[in-house]
């Protein structure tokens, strides 16, 4: 098999886009999307900032945010809040025509549109050497009816989740089954 150097990327797939959701000082909401970070525990989440970011100021104010999942009917909105920063377009979540209300158990906006949400409290910022990690305890998880299989579980073939390609910068859409976990390799374990 032939290969070729490719140098140093974050060349890792699929990477996530998440959501995460926070009140700016005047109460409107702020939503950016996230790719690196993600699950790091049974009820903590890990989101990996760049420190300029209005997002950080925001988590240090309200010690809460919310991490969601977009669905590609909502790619378009998503990607956007992705590259318009909230320090410099304070109106770009009201730019993208979602909705949002308030978490119940956060201090931290929910987007509507989004069919699965984890409510989450601020727990520690970490200091490190390529940015700030902001490390979240999840409270409750919240899922949209329509996402939800007949036993009331999350069925991912329904959300329509999207993964980012960091090598070619484009989203893919997720969601069929090809095997079952702690099953499909068991052949092996013989």
């Amino acid at each position: 098999m032939a290969t070729k150097d490719l140098g140093v990327h974050p060349y890792l797939y699929p990477m996530p886009t998440y959501m995460i959701g926070t009140y700016n000082e005047d109460d409107s909401v702020d939503v950016m999307m996230m790719a690196w970070g993600g699950i790091c525990a049974m009820d903590m989440v890990a989101l990996n900032l760049e420190s300029e970011h209005k997002t950080c100021a925001n988590l240090r104010a309200r010690k809460a945010f919310t991490l969601a999942i977009p669905g590609t009917d909502a790619l378009e909105q998503s990607d956007y809040l992705g590259i318009a920063s909230g320090n410099k377009v304070p109106d770009k979540f009201a730019r993208t025509g979602l909705h949002a209300h308030k978490s119940e158990r956060v201090d931290a906006p929910i987007v509507d549109e989004y069919p699965v949400t984890l409510e989450c409290e601020l727990i520690e910022e970490q200091d490190q050497p390529y940015g700030p990690r902001f490390l979240g305890k999840i409270v409750n998880v919240i899922a949209d009816e329509r996402v939800l299989d007949e036993d009331g579980k999350i069925d991912v073939a329904k959300i329509g989740a999207f993964a980012f390609d960091q090598m070619r910068n484009d989203y893919y859409a997720m969601g069929e089954k090809a095997g079952e976990a702690w099953v499909s390799g068991q052949k092996y374990m013989d």
